[in-house]
């Protein structure tokens, strides 16, 4: 495998190629990393070394390996962390987050992100997630001296399990001089990204076995309440679907939600390539490479920048997420379902488009009365709100004119698909939206199938924008 990190250096010395070279060569080792990465990642060195190393911190003989040793596509990256505050559990939870932080030359904001997550989470959502924060700035006075901090703010989450902060030594980096300069950006800037992508990819690396999911955030994040609940909704509402990375802001690296199965594959994604483009971007071929062409962005974003100042140069950088919304979110539960509609679809603005959070919509062409437009759930369930709005701020006239809301059960199985034999009317839409509230004090049955209906013909075209509905929480046992 030295070859390879050998060939990787002597791409510094090469003129720029072509795009399509470039993408084939992407299309290429992705491909080479579906055969050969596991998912087990994390090495059983590793593993003895999460139990050991709590109260002392390693030998630094132990950090004497080259950057060639990473490039084991057999499926661990073999890198020996330091642990500076907090040991994993042998449980599994639902979430990590990941944080990598560097010392800024103005503003630090990574204290209050971790306060952030911490507060905005309840009792119950404190025990599915887990924080780790990758300090991977190479001065290690600056590193102690945050420790020292986080350990004395956070010490309860430390012992609880829920914090830890690692390193990876400066040793396992690959070199961060006369690297290649795409974009004609400027030397410094080329060695911020290119590090920055490496310490994404070591910190991706550790997270592998601790979850079932991974958000990465920035270190100057602040959290919408209860972030964790609408996360675990929007996740139960893709059951059945792939997807390979979903995201809850629009802003560089913050709110980008994975599969820890995926996290090998991304990890090693980033080391290849750490020099060729920012992480951001990155990140868009490697979604685009394992078949998720399209973003899937939810709204309101759960995170919101808060930083004014950038970690690069400490330039000012005030982005704001214009989705954000702090309190009362309200994302529905959608659970699974099936489609159907016989209103004619405009190209691929399909049925599946008007259930999805994401912001997207179904376009149909002028219904005819009769016309239905029916959401048939994988299992019965009791609703207690149901929201529909149609039209949108570009065409505020292809809205439902006339129809008619209606909840359905005893399901049977028709050439058009399956369909309910018994429905009730919930009410009539007015001005293209209708919303009702208490719907399971309304109708005594687990309701199977929620069926729009056009009750007159139109001339204007049809957008369902959005179909939200809120299942009944079970009571607390």
């Amino acid at each position: 495998m030295r070859l390879v990190w050998k060939s990787l250096d002597k791409m510094r010395c090469l003129r720029k190629r072509s795009t399509i070279p470039f993408l084939g060569f992407l299309i290429t080792f992705l491909l080479f990393l579906n055969l050969y990465i596991e998912d087990g990642y994390v090495l059983e060195g590793d593993k003895r070394q999460l139990r050991e190393t709590s109260v002392h911190p390693p030998s630094s003989e132990r950090y004497v390996h080259t950057f060639r040793d990473l490039s084991n596509f057999s499926g661990t990256i073999n890198v020996t962390y330091r642990y500076l505050a907090g040991t994993p559990l042998n449980r599994k939870k639902y979430l990590t987050i990941g944080l990598s932080s560097v010392k800024r030359k103005r503003g630090n904001y990574l204290l209050e992100t971790i306060k952030s997550i911490f507060d905005q989470s309840s009792y119950e959502e404190l025990k599915e997630i887990v924080v780790v924060v990758h300090l991977a700035d190479f001065d290690l006075v600056w590193c102690e001296n945050l420790v020292q901090e986080i350990t004395r703010k956070f010490a309860h989450h430390i012992i609880a399990g829920r914090l830890l902060v690692i390193q990876a030594p400066e040793e396992y980096y690959p070199s961060l001089d006369g690297l290649k300069r795409n974009y004609n950006d400027p030397e410094d800037r080329v060695r911020f990204r290119s590090k920055q992508n490496v310490d994404y990819a070591f910190l991706l690396n550790f997270c592998t076995n601790l979850s079932h999911f991974y958000m990465m955030l920035e270190d100057d994040v602040r959290c919408s309440r209860n972030f964790l609940t609408a996360l675990k909704k929007v996740i139960t509402s893709r059951e059945g679907s792939y997807w390979v990375m979903l995201e809850f802001s629009k802003l560089g690296y913050i709110g980008k939600l994975y599969h820890s199965k995926d996290l090998p594959r991304l990890a090693h994604f980033l080391l290849m390539f750490y020099q060729e483009m920012p992480c951001d971007w990155l990140l868009i071929h490697f979604r685009g490479l394992l078949a998720q062409k399209d973003v899937i962005r939810f709204k309101p974003s759960l995170f919101q920048h808060m930083g004014y100042y950038s970690s690069y140069k400490g330039a000012e950088n005030k982005l704001k997420d214009d989705d954000f919304e702090e309190d009362s979110i309200d994302i529905p539960d959608n659970p699974p379902a099936s489609l159907y509609t016989n209103i004619n679809v405009f190209e691929n603005y399909d049925a599946t488009k008007a259930y999805s959070t994401v912001d997207e919509y179904f376009w149909g062409k002028p219904p005819s009365t009769g016309d239905f437009f029916v959401i048939v759930f994988n299992k019965s369930t009791k609703i207690s709100k149901i929201k529909i709005a149609t039209g949108s701020d570009d065409r505020q006239n292809d809205i439902l004119h006339h129809g008619a809301l209606e909840v359905g059960e005893k399901l049977v199985g028709t050439k058009k698909g399956k369909q309910c034999s018994s429905y009730i009317t919930l009410g009539e839409f007015k001005n293209g939206n209708i919303e009702v509230q208490d719907v399971d004090h309304k109708i005594a049955f687990d309701i199977e199938c929620v069926r729009i209906v056009v009750t007159a013909s139109q001339k204007e075209w049809l957008i369902i924008r959005s179909i939200s509905l809120w299942t009944t929480q079970p009571p607390s046992q």
